[in-house]
Order: C-alpha cells, then sequence, then structure tokens
C-alpha cells in the first residue's frame, strides 16, 4: 500500500491519533511493537497560525519513529492552509492528516472536526486550500467519519469528492459523529467505500479493532488497504505485535509461549518510565497512570477496583512501580 509515493508495505497498520495520549514516546513505542505508521495528536490551525508554543511543541518528530503523519484540524480554509505550510516546513511530515472527524463538542460544536460533516461543501474547499499548499511537499490524507448521524451518513459520495479534491488516501471511522464511540462501528459503508470503481486511493479503516482477529477480518471481509487502531491501546500497546503476528506470520512469527505476562508488564513499566524522562515524575506519571489502570492485562483479578484506585492516585514512580509489581505477582499466582 503506498500513500503518495510512501511504501507502507502490505496490510499495515497504523497508530490512530488521540488527543493527549500520541505523544512522541508513545509513537516510539508503537512504531517499535508494530505500527506502520504513527499520528500525532491533533493540532488546532489557529493556534499553529498564532505560534503557540504548546502547539507548536505536537509538531516535534524524530527519525526513529518515521513515517509519521502530523494531524491538524479547524473551521477555515485560510487558516487551515496556513497551518499546512507552517507543519510542512518545521515537523517535514511523511503525511500531513486532516482531522473531518473528532466528535467532541468544543471541536465538532464549533464547526470543525466532525462538525465539518453538516457543511461539506465548505469540508471540501478546505481540503482543496491544504492540498495546493502542501501537496507538491508531502501527501494530504484525510480523517473522518460515516456522517453527522444516521440521517445523513453522506460518506460513500463525500468519499468520491474527497479523491477529486487531491488527497492521498482517506480513513473512515465506522460511526457517526453523533454516535460519539457509543454502539459498535458499521464497516459497511467502509467496505462500500473500497468497492466502489471510482475510488483509486486507499481506504483506510477505523473503529473497533480490538483484537488480532478482528484486524484480519477488517481486512478479509471489507478489503480495506490499512487499519487504523485507537483506544484498544490503552495499556495494551502490544497489541500491534498481536495483530502483525496475526497478519504478517512469517514476517512475525510467534514468539515462544506467546507474549508473556512479564514481557507485558516490562512494556508498560517502560512507557511509564518514557513519560516520566519527557515530562518530569509526576507530570509523566500522571499523563500515562489511566493507562496503566485501564489495561486489559488486570482484567479478571479479584477486587481489582482498589489497586486500580492507588495506581490512579500513585505520584511517584517509586510508588507506582510498587503497586505493579505487587500486581505482577498477583497475575503470577492466577497463571499458576
Amino acid at each position: 500500500m503506498k500513500i503518495g509515493k510512501l511504501d507502507l508495505g502490505e496490510r499495515p497498520v497504523f497508530l490512530a491519533p488521540m488527543e493527549d495520549v500520541t505523544d512522541i514516546g508513545f509513537r516510539l513505542l508503537c512504531r517499535r511493537l508494530g505500527a506502520a505508521m504513527v499520528y500525532s495528536e491533533f493540532v488546532a490551525a489557529d493556534a499553529l497560525v498564532r505560534m503557540v508554543n504548546k502547539s507548536l511543541k505536537k509538531l516535534e518528530v524524530c527519525d526513529e519513529e518515521r513515517p509519521v503523519a502530523i494531524q491538524i484540524y479547524g473551521k477555515e480554509p485560510g487558516a487551515m492552509a496556513d497551518a499546512a505550510r507552517i507543519v510542512a516546513e518545521q515537523a517535514h511530515p511523511d503525511v500531513l492528516d486532516l482531522n473531518f472527524g473528532c466528535p467532541v463538542k468544543k471541536i465538532a460544536g464549533k464547526g470543525a472536526g466532525a462538525g465539518l460533516l453538516q457543511n461539506p461543501d465548505k469540508l471540501l474547499e478546505i481540503t482543496r486550500a491544504v492540498v495546493e499548499a502542501v501537496g507538491a511537499e508531502v501527501p494530504v490524507t484525510v480523517k473522518t467519519r460515516l456522517g453527522w448521524d444516521h440521517e445523513h451518513m453522506i460518506i460513500v459520495e463525500l468519499a468520491e469528492q474527497l479523491q477529486d479534491c487531491g488527497i492521498s488516501a482517506l480513513t473512515i471511522h465506522g460511526r457517526t459523529r453523533s454516535q460519539m464511540y457509543t454502539d459498535q462501528a458499521d464497516w459497511t459503508l467502509i467496505g462500500e467505500v473500497k468497492r466502489n470503481p471510482r475510488m483509486r486511493i486507499p481506504i483506510i479503516g477505523n473503529g473497533d479493532i480490538t483484537s488480532a482477529e478482528r484486524a484480519l477480518e477488517a481486512f478479509e471481509r471489507y478489503g480495506v488497504d490499512a487499519i487504523m487502531v485507537g483506544r484498544a491501546t490503552f495499556g495494551r500497546p502490544w497489541i500491534f505485535r498481536e495483530i502483525v503476528e496475526k497478519i504478517h506470520p512469517q514476517a512475525y512469527p510467534t514468539q515462544e509461549g506467546g507474549l508473556s505476562l512479564d514481557w507485558k508488564v516490562d512494556i508498560l513499566k517502560e512507557q511509564t518510565l518514557t513519560s516520566v524522562a519527557r515530562l518530569g515524575e509526576l507530570s509523566g506519571i500522571r499523563h500515562v497512570r489511566r493507562h496503566l489502570a485501564a489495561s486489559p492485562l488486570f482484567k479478571g483479578i479479584p477486587d481489582f477496583r482498589q489497586t486500580r484506585i492507588r495506581m490512579l492516585r500513585a505520584d511517584t514512580i517509586e510508588e507506582l512501580f510498587g503497586i505493579i509489581e505487587q500486581t505482577r505477582a498477583l497475575l503470577r499466582q492466577l497463571e499458576g
């Protein structure tokens, strides 16, 4: 599969852009565990144009994480085009992605993100402006949803129109904006877009990829060119390893005995240390501890609620790692 001239191999798996999640440390970890490409947190176009330092920091990219995509959002063509130029100049991303899918009220309610699904003409105007601004330097892609609600599922027609604007790939989340993140993702229309003989660009499917089995089904049943994994990475970055072992068993042979308990616990500790190294002890722990508390690794432990609360309240490495090691010991007992 190719996005522009970028060759991402056969059936690649991507890390979805997620605010306050896909920072550089997490992206590096997911790349090492099998993600073929990683996406930044979304960045506000208006903030980039105003050179807000916090937003400019999100453009920091290192060579070890490439290929990497930077995602921006906004509601005005001029600001989005200007922001795209800033991204291309400062970050030199492998892909520039446009967010037309974020459903949260503070974004969509102000006419950006998924809010633009209520104004497809403006959505297309923004896309054309960004492609014209940077399309010769970096491939422009789009991430969006099926539509605003079930009465306005416009993705099949919109996909063709976006392609005509000059984008290089399209990611579709199998929900409407009104669904937010509830209900089950519907891949039917994703498959319809992919089967449309007029579509020439790669189609990336997103939504409820929670296991290697679901990932394989997405490729085989719906024919997508790539898949994107989002919330299933919380406390489980090794999902990429699980997926690539399933999809590419010759290139990624299953580790003897599978991905062990100790290996997974060590991955979570590594994620914590990386966050602390980047943000400092207290901020780094606060940034990562909700991932630890949400990890499916700990599901099934009897009366785990109090331990989870202790994880969420820990504010030193010593305290947090002490809790993790106690949990590791308990898991070993349950395994035995």
